[in-house]
């Protein structure tokens, strides 16, 4: 009963448990309420500075990241894992509590006559942290929130480049489809054209069966860039965090796709990213923290001390003791925890040089693979401007009589695929465009956009409860 009553005036700052239910069906339909019409998602991109009109005319590469900023769990996993870290600083920071013990007692000898036969002992005990242990504990706890921090910008990007390769994928099947399209066409004009010369005999069945496969094989190949649109459709909408009927009557801006950037980034862009990359200054902020839980193992080879302070009521007499306690390291001094510690801090060490040896690779790669894919451009241009030339000068020659529209159906087919091929060129770029933004974590054509992940807080009322 004592003990009961002595703790009574901390009960009125306890937290009580609050039960939030989690339904598969409910989630389900959560995620497939998403809409890009959304008016919360509106209000999101204007906290965000994304000026436009709503819904946009056209979704580009920019606005549709910040879409997925604000659906994709990957994000809403990396909040929460930095949530839980800062919540480890306040358990580092709190101070360890009193311990109280209450032992009454009764002399059964004592006459009741004469004195209470009543003992009362209260005994408290204080513990008192000696070499700074609470302080490291917070230094680590402070150095793990900052690397969940900087995984929100690390995870953020990865998302960005998802959305970024859905784009593009779904902009190369949809390209492509078009210039099939077209190739299907003229194929189509050029087997009419064979079959009056076969009826005529001017020419073989063998060329005409010829000119049929070709027409054929150009068919087969729309229903795969069809397939290939359908999918990247699919694959955008989970990037995005939606499902694909979210995007029906959507429409798509490819314009950031439209060139190449030439200009590569500089030495100091790429010392920048060496030495700022969110991944390097997380394991950075890892080794910090194995840093400071050494510093920690090492304080606890000195022991806490213990207050004691107690009070007894021993039948009628008060009387007072003040104890100090401490454990006494005899048999060890904490020294295999301290070698582990040591040893640990060893492995983040390799570990932090492995994420810079490789963002060396990745920045170089993509370097190479990025300058060979602008070199394949220029030869594509090249080829295609000879082709259209020689276009040109069949429509006079046409026109003179010196040559069949056949003939003209056949360089305009080698026209669409030189463009075919010029397109693959120009995807294969924004490939290797992609993969040296992923190695440096940053957009190489806009420099004026420092890709940040929002904070939670930034979310409209209305997204944040569930």
């Amino acid at each position: 009963m004592a003990l009961s009553l002595m703790a009574l005036p901390g009960l009125g700052g306890c937290v009580h448990y609050q039960p939030k239910p989690l339904s598969a069906p409910a989630t389900l339909a959560s995620i497939e309420a998403r809409t890009l019409d959304a008016a919360d998602l509106a209000r999101f991109l204007q906290a965000n500075h994304q000026a436009t009109s709503w819904p946009p005319s056209a979704w580009d590469l920019r606005s549709l990241t910040l879409v997925a900023f604000y659906y994709h769990p990957d994000l809403d996993q990396a909040r929460a894992a930095w949530s839980t870290a800062r919540a480890g600083a306040v358990t580092a920071g709190e101070r360890p509590n009193p311990n109280v013990n209450v032992a009454p007692g009764y002399n059964s000898t004592t006459p009741a006559s004469e004195m209470t036969p009543w003992i009362l002992t209260l005994d408290l005990n204080f513990t008192l942290e000696t070499a700074g242990k609470r302080e490291h504990r917070l230094a680590q706890a402070r150095q793990l929130s900052e690397a969940a921090r900087l995984n929100i910008a690390t995870t953020a990007w990865q998302v960005r480049s998802r959305v970024r390769q859905a784009l593009l994928d779904l902009h190369a099947a949809t390209a492509t489809s078009a210039l099939l399209e077209r190739q299907l066409q003229i194929q189509t004009a050029n087997l009419a054209l064979l079959a009056r010369q076969l009826a005529a005999g001017a020419i073989s069945p063998f060329e005409r069966t010829q000119a049929r496969l070709v027409l054929d094989t150009i068919r087969l190949t729309v229903h795969d860039a069809a397939r290939q649109q359908a999918e990247a459709r699919v694959h955008l909408a989970a990037a995005l965090g939606v499902t694909v009927q979210a995007l029906d009557g959507v429409t798509f801006s490819f314009d950031v796709f439209a060139r190449a950037p030439a200009e590569l980034p500089t030495a100091d862009a790429r010392r920048q990213a060496l030495v700022s990359r969110p991944d390097i200054l997380g394991a950075l902020a890892q080794y910090e923290a194995r840093q400071a839980a050494l510093q920690l193992e090492i304080a606890r080879q000195y022991p806490d001390v213990h207050l004691g302070p107690g009070y007894q009521m021993d039948q009628a007499a008060n009387k007072w003791t003040l104890g100090l306690s401490g454990l006494l390291p005899v048999f060890n001094r904490n020294r295999g925890p301290i070698a582990e510690a040591e040893l640990r801090r060893e492995e983040t060490a390799a570990v932090f040089a492995g994420v810079q040896s490789r963002a060396i690779e990745e920045i170089d790669r993509g370097l190479a693979g990025y300058r060979a894919a602008l070199a394949k451009i220029a030869t594509a241009d090249t080829i295609q401007a000879d082709l259209r030339k020689q276009g040109q000068s069949a429509q006079v020659q046409l026109g003179a009589g010196e040559i069949s529209k056949l003939d003209l159906g056949s360089i305009q087919l080698e026209l669409a695929t030189a463009e075919l091929a010029r397109l693959d060129a120009i995807v294969k770029a924004h490939q290797a465009l992609g993969a040296l933004e992923d190695a440096l974590q940053s957009p190489v054509d806009s420099a004026d956009w420092l890709l940040t992940a929002p904070p939670r807080e930034a979310r409209p009322p209305e997204r944040v409860r569930r």
